[in-house]
């Protein structure tokens, strides 16, 4: 196969080149303008430095794609990796783990005692992570699904491991691949999509892969992680989390003799996910093949993807799912469907997407893209089940905690020029008013100053509520 008078793998080596050299420059204008030229480490923050060794970490692995980095243990216990994995934490929250010590208790004791204690495990191989304590949360489909949450000090030793192999990994990543990495986001992915629905690939598959986290193999994981890490210190400190036990209400699980899954809560949780799929992410996106053949584009978040093209195939879908079989993971069929989204909506990531007419020219049609009807309902449930727990709390916190909440939707569901969040805006102005109004006339023991009055309209002009509907933060 030729493109344009060169062969596939010219073209492939030519395009990594010029990829390369501009990932360097990319990285060397930025480095230079958070660090300065002439600064030296002596003089850099954790953070900066932490910024160079990943700077490169991931120029080595770019460079050399069968390179295999065999010594990367010894950075995981750099005084500096250690400051700022506890910092991300920190800044991160989150509950305690088993050992019920949260971070309070941690700057009561000494954050440097703290991580020097980490650190001289960490050195001498003696780490031993402790039982994950798990929690059950509410799904969008009104189920639940398990939480796993370790301990502060687990939390910052999988956050030094990430930071050290993350950008190794980040490499290799397609471009395909949205969820939990650095400078990517859920409204890269949403673009790209709505990008994909323009140039006429409508026929999209929407997978929903079942219980991906707990069906990842972990020799498979380990196989996959040491096509580029073969370090044996790194490979273990990460097998030692696969096997940590679980423990709930008490009673404990799990443990040695676990061969799948990964806790859903762990700090290096994602980035494991993430490398894993990665497998099925390249044999789609490659040059050659079947899904090369069929035109398709890929756009996958985490364990949410979907295949978007003219036309998709039986025999396209088929091979995807020898190609997850071979994974040990499974497709649930029962919430994955193949569509014409100039027929029928789909919900991706919050949003539904379908393919609408203006209702200012009814003979034009658009791609229609706004929050969807369960994130509307997650929402006002969010809301309604903030206002009982702030039931005494004066108007200033009131409209504090209420302002935490609609910012996050607006600044979650608004990307300029590809979604429409007006009409969502404007229920949600209608139920806030209704609701405030009434959460304010209810209180009998004790009257607020918001009693009898427009409860809504005096929060926002006296205390700075927001409005969503005449409020837009892009």
């Amino acid at each position: 196969m030729e493109r344009r008078g060169i062969t596939v793998n010219e073209f492939q080596l030519n395009r990594g080149t010029a990829e390369l050299t501009e990932t360097k420059n990319q990285h060397k204008a930025q480095t230079g303008q958070r660090m300065g030229k002439d600064k030296h480490r002596r003089d850099m923050s954790p953070a900066e430095r932490v910024q160079l060794l990943q700077r490169n970490l991931y120029l080595k692995a770019k460079q050399e794609k069968e390179y295999r980095f065999y010594v990367l243990y010894d950075k995981v216990f750099l005084d500096y990796v250690l400051k700022e994995a506890y910092r991300r934490v920190k800044q991160a929250g989150g509950s305690p783990g088993i050992d019920k010590q949260g971070f309070a208790d941690i700057e009561a004791y000494g954050s440097d005692k703290f991580l020097n204690e980490l650190k001289e495990d960490l050195r001498t191989r003696q780490y031993r992570p402790r039982e994950i304590r798990r929690v059950w949360i509410p799904k969008a489909n009104d189920g639940k699904r398990p939480l796993g949450i370790p301990t502060i000090k687990d939390r910052v030793a999988q956050m030094v491991c990430k930071i050290v192999i993350e950008p190794i990994f980040e490499a290799d990543f397609e471009d395909s691949s949205y969820g939990f990495r650095p400078k990517r986001s859920a409204h890269d992915a949403i673009k790209q999509i709505k990008e994909n629905l323009r140039t006429g690939k409508t026929k999209v598959y929407d997978a929903d892969l079942s219980k991906y986290f707990d069906s990842i193999p972990h020799d498979k994981l380990m196989k996959t992680l040491s096509i580029r890490i073969t370090d044996p210190r790194i490979l273990h400190l990460i097998k030692l989390w696969l096997k940590a036990p679980v423990n709930e209400n008490g009673r404990t699980t799990g443990g040695k003799k676990n061969k799948v899954g990964i806790p859903q809560g762990g700090v290096i949780s994602p980035l494991l996910a993430n490398i894993y799929l990665n497998l099925m992410d390249r044999i789609i996106n490659k040059l050659t093949g079947i899904f090369c053949e069929a035109g398709i584009s890929l756009v996958r978040y985490a364990d949410d993807f979907v295949l978007m093209s003219k036309e998709i195939s039986q025999k396209v879908l088929d091979r995807l799912m020898r190609i997850l079989q071979k994974m040990e993971l499974e497709i649930n069929a029962n919430k994955s469907k193949l569509l014409d989204v100039t027929k029928e909506p789909f919900d991706f990531l919050g949003f539904t997407l379908r393919y609408d007419r203006s209702i200012y020219n009814r003979s034009k049609r658009f791609w229609h893209i706004k929050p969807s009807e369960k994130s509307n309902k997650r929402l006002r449930q969010n809301i309604n089940a903030k206002l009982k727990k702030i039931g005494h709390y004066p108007p200033e916190q009131v409209t504090e905690e209420l302002n935490l909440i609609i910012r996050g939707w607006m600044n979650y569901f608004e990307i300029k020029g590809v979604s429409y969040t007006q009409l969502a805006k404007r229920k949600l102005n209608g139920y806030l008013r209704e609701r405030l109004n009434r959460y304010y006339n209810r209180k009998s023991q004790r009257r607020s100053r918001l009693f009898g009055q427009q409860a809504f309209d005096l929060l926002i002009r006296k205390y700075g509520l927001i409005d969503p509907y005449k409020t837009s933060l892009t």
